[in-house]
């Protein structure tokens, strides 16, 4: 009657927990607040965490338990064949039964049950995920591991899955989460891996360090190990090795009931940092009313800490058969087990003390019971009728530990670190800033000042020069006047002396007339000089008002600046106007010079013949190797005379006969290997590859993409031709042109294109491929030529990287439809042709992916004729080692009756 009064009490309790269980879906969820009589706790003052936290901002999160039963083994098949399993799983109502005989049953409810068949994959998807997506928000999390020894606490954690990947544990699986989630730019992971062996904390990465002490901060109740080995995380990879060296230092020892039983409690310590920008929406004001200002944002460093824990297993002494050394072990274990199931019990009960001391493992977990992590445990039971009371022991530790309620919080603060950083670098760049204003401002200032002295000093010169000849001009004017009156006076005076005594009255009227006419005309003549005296100096005085009206102002300046500005202007138009006359004459009397060389050195060559002097002959039979050479001797001395820089210049040119000769040279000078690194420091294959996109002269589009085919000879300019788009401009020429000149050039820059492994993809993506089979529409030999050389080039490159093992799938040919032309030119009457393409075939066959689509093509009997007929050893052998080697082929021809 009292076990059925406990399993009713039990099953109430159970009730009332799957009431809260059923308003949540995930371990993430946040439960409502519970009631006073309800089972679940909340932190309280004598929670293991509850030194210096403040529950106002927390987040209530329960801890969530989940139940595992492991199948049976080997023994177990043998001992317990007549009995049965001693309990019942019913995951769909998330509720097992305990049988206690064969008429009676407890039963309990969890947050989820696991049968036997379950997945490591479900088992973390259910347990773990949410606690580790809780991490990567900033939380605190924990996951452990509780139960019997043999029931699978190691396999469920801490199973690294080399032989299975299906097998892997929450370990694992959690850091592949977190490694998947954060940035590796701003984010960091680091690891230690420790473990508790007889109440010693030791070192799992560094054996040596055997005797970790634990560091208590005094105002958050955080418990740290400050001597346990760090070790950051950079891939996956890394953190596996670690695993497998923790796990092979660990104590482990072989009982009765397990094989390989762990004698120490292992603890993963997982820290995170991650680093995001926050900030504010409003700042408040000085009145406590919200302002709309915005304030800027802030840098937030988030740290939180996954800890799991894979508890050693319980056992009793009689069952695991432990003696000696191995017993000490057990006890120690049982009793860190047994602390800890206390502190849950107090926890549970809402004890006004916790007695978190009684060990090192109950110190450890303080803040994942009752503390600020959100908590989740597996605990691990066996199906097993003789473990009975181990099994019940585990489920009702389970049990209480459901009851424990944490309060979440996010460990988050302010990033000085990375705000100074960020601020530094922010100041550097307004200083740097600040120094090129203040010197382009100084420097502006003093040319202006300059030119204001010189302005000054030129009118001030000028004023003093038209002073001085208005000066010298009057005083000349003033001295001639004088002496007129002087000569007018002496003459008076002659006059004066020899008049007769007689006619004195007569005559004496005369020369006083004449005396008086004179002084009036010499007043009259001094008052206009006063008075011109007078104009001259208001004249200085406007002159000088205007002087200080120049020093001051600027406008008048200006204005001379500008003119002068103007005419330095079209002087420099008509100086670059003359210089490309001059390049452009220059060339062509480098070219007729070569001419008339070539000329004289033929006639002087050349005998008589019956009397006739055939050195007079206009005509003269063609030398290309002497012509080529020639041409090339011209332009590398009209490169020497003139520059590169000058000749790209004209490249620009406004006048198109000046342009077309410029992109010529440009051509000719790019043919040679010891240019080409020049042309392309100096900006030449921007230029051409602009050339290619603006004009539509027809003459320009052919010379530039010849000129950008020779440059595509180098593999250092081909990546340079596609991160500028050149891939891109060669197909909308290929597309729009008509000349098979220029197609012909086209299609050897993408030829020439093809040839480089690294460019495959994006040729393909940028219309590379489609371009040269949309050039084949020409016709023309010379052209179907590259369009061949091309497709050699790109089956070539594919196979290599096949080969390699970089390269799976289809061939990119066959996808975008060169297979069918392939096919139909394996023959072609041209040589040239038919080499390349014979070549493209023997490629494609090599990867065996592409021999299907090969056969239904009818490339299949081109392979098998240029097996027999090739003119070329070389490509015979090939074709032949290729059908030889492909099954696909073999049993075709097999099938055909067809024989290589």
């Amino acid at each position: 009657m009292a076990s059925m009064r406990n399993a009713a009490t039990n099953r109430a309790s159970l009730k009332l927990d799957r009431q809260v269980n059923l308003k949540t879906s995930s371990f993430k969820s946040r439960l409502p607040p519970a009631s006073s009589g309800s089972a679940v706790r909340r932190s309280s003052p004598a929670s293991l965490a509850s030194g210096g936290f403040k529950n106002d901002d927390g987040v209530p999160g329960r801890v969530r338990v989940a139940i595992r039963l492991r199948p049976r083994n080997a023994e177990e098949l043998v001992a317990d064949s007549d009995f049965a399993d001693c309990v019942e799983l019913q995951p769909e109502l998330k509720r097992l039964k305990l049988r206690k005989n064969n008429w009676d049953s407890d039963t309990y409810e969890f947050d989820e049950v696991l049968t036997e068949f379950a997945s490591q994959k479900r088992v973390y998807e259910v347990v773990a995920k949410p606690v580790v997506e809780s991490v990567l928000d900033g939380y605190n999390g924990t996951v452990m591991a509780y139960g019997q020894t043999g029931t699978g606490k190691t396999f469920t954690l801490g199973r690294l899955g080399e032989e299975d990947t299906s097998d892997r544990g929450i370990m694992v699986r959690s850091m592949e989460n977190i490694l998947a989630d954060i940035s590796p730019d701003t984010d960091l992971v680091s690891v230690s891996y420790l473990q508790l062996y007889m109440e010693s904390l030791q070192d799992l990465l560094d054996p040596t360090n055997d005797n970790i002490s634990m560091v208590e901060d005094p105002r958050t109740g955080d418990v740290s190990v400050p001597g346990a080995t760090i070790v950051e995380i950079r891939n996956q990879q890394s953190f596996l090795e670690l695993l497998r060296i923790g796990e092979s230092n660990r104590f482990a020892a072989n009982t009765k009931l397990n094989t390989e039983s762990s004698r120490s409690h292992a603890i993963l310590m997982v820290h995170v940092k991650r680093s995001f920008v926050g900030r504010e929406d409003t700042t408040s004001a000085e009145n406590g009313e919200s302002s709309h200002m915005t304030k800027p944002f802030k840098p937030i460093l988030r740290k939180s800490k996954l800890v799991v824990v894979d508890l050693a297993g319980s056992e009793r002494i009689h069952k695991s058969g432990s003696e000696g050394h191995t017993l000490e072990e057990a006890k120690s274990i049982n009793l860190s087990l047994s602390a800890l199931g206390k502190c849950i019990n107090a926890l549970a009960e809402n004890s006004a003390h916790v007695p978190v001391r009684d060990s090192k493992l109950t110190r450890l977990l303080r803040d994942s019971f009752g503390g600020s992590a959100r908590t989740s445990l597996i605990i691990t039971i066996g199906p097993s009728p003789r473990h009975r009371g181990e099994t019940t022991s585990t489920i009702l530790f389970g049990q209480r530990a459901m009851k424990v309620e944490n309060m979440l919080k996010i460990k988050e603060e302010f990033d000085y670190k990375s705000l100074s950083r960020r601020l530094e670098i922010e100041l550097d760049k307004h200083i740097a800033e600040n120094e090129r204003r203040q010197k382009s401002f100084e420097d502006e200032i003093e040319r202006i000042q300059l030119e204001a002295q010189n302005r000054i000093s030129e009118v001030e010169q000028n004023f003093a020069d038209a002073l001085e000849k208005e000066r010298l001009k009057c005083q000349m004017e003033y001295m001639e006047a004088v002496k007129k009156l002087e000569e007018k006076l002496v003459v008076n005076q002659h006059k004066q002396d020899r008049g007769d005594l007689v006619d004195v009255k007569c005559y004496g009227e005369g020369p006083e007339h004449s005396v008086s006419e004179d002084i009036s005309e010499v007043r009259r003549l001094l008052q206009n000089e006063m008075n011109l005296r007078k104009v001259a100096e208001e004249e200085l005085k406007i002159l000088k008002s205007q002087l200080d009206h120049h020093t001051y102002s600027e406008a008048g300046g200006d204005v001379d600046m500008l003119k002068l500005r103007k005419s330095l202007e079209e002087e420099t138009r008509q100086k670059m106007k003359l210089e490309e006359e001059i390049i452009v004459l220059r060339s062509q009397m480098l070219q007729l010079t070569f001419e008339a060389d070539q000329m004289r050195r033929y006639l002087d060559r050349v005998p008589t013949r019956n009397g006739v002097d055939y050195s007079m002959s206009p005509f003269r039979p063609p030398q290309p190797k002497d012509i080529e050479n020639g041409h090339n001797a011209s332009y590398a001395k009209l490169f020497e005379q003139v520059g590169l820089q000058k000749v790209l210049l004209l490249l620009e040119s406004e006048d198109a006969n000046v342009r077309i000769h410029a992109v010529k040279v440009v051509a000719n000078l790019a043919a040679e290997e010891s240019n080409q690194k020049r042309i392309v420091e100096a900006g030449g294959l921007t230029s051409l590859l602009t050339l290619l996109r603006s004009f539509e002269d027809e003459t320009i589009r052919r010379v530039a993409a010849g000129a950008i085919a020779n440059l595509a000879m180098n593999e250092a300019n081909q990546e340079l031709i596609m991160v500028q788009g050149g891939i891109s401009l060669l197909s909308l020429t290929a597309a729009d042109a008509e000349d098979p000149q220029t197609l012909r050039m086209v299609a050897g820059a993408i030829a020439n294109l093809c040839g480089n492994d690294k460019l495959q993809t994006t040729l393909r993506i940028e219309g590379g491929i489609k371009a040269l089979l949309g050039i084949v529409r020409c016709g023309h030999p010379d052209v179907l030529s590259q369009v061949a050389r091309g497709i050699a080039n790109f089956a070539k490159c594919e196979s290599r990287a096949s080969t390699q093992g970089l390269k799976t799938g289809r061939s990119l040919l066959i996808e975008d439809g060169a297979l069918p032309w392939i096919v139909q030119n394996a023959n072609n009457v041209a040589a040239p042709i038919r080499r390349h393409i014979e070549l493209a075939l023997c490629h494609l066959a090599q990867h065996e992916v592409n021999a299907k689509d090969m056969i239904s093509g009818g490339a299949l009997w081109e392979l098998v004729r240029i097996s027999r007929d090739c003119s070329r050893e070389d490509i015979r052998t090939l074709a032949r080692r290729t059908l030889n080697s492909s099954p696909i082929f073999r049993a075709e021809m097999r099938r055909l009756g067809i024989e290589c």
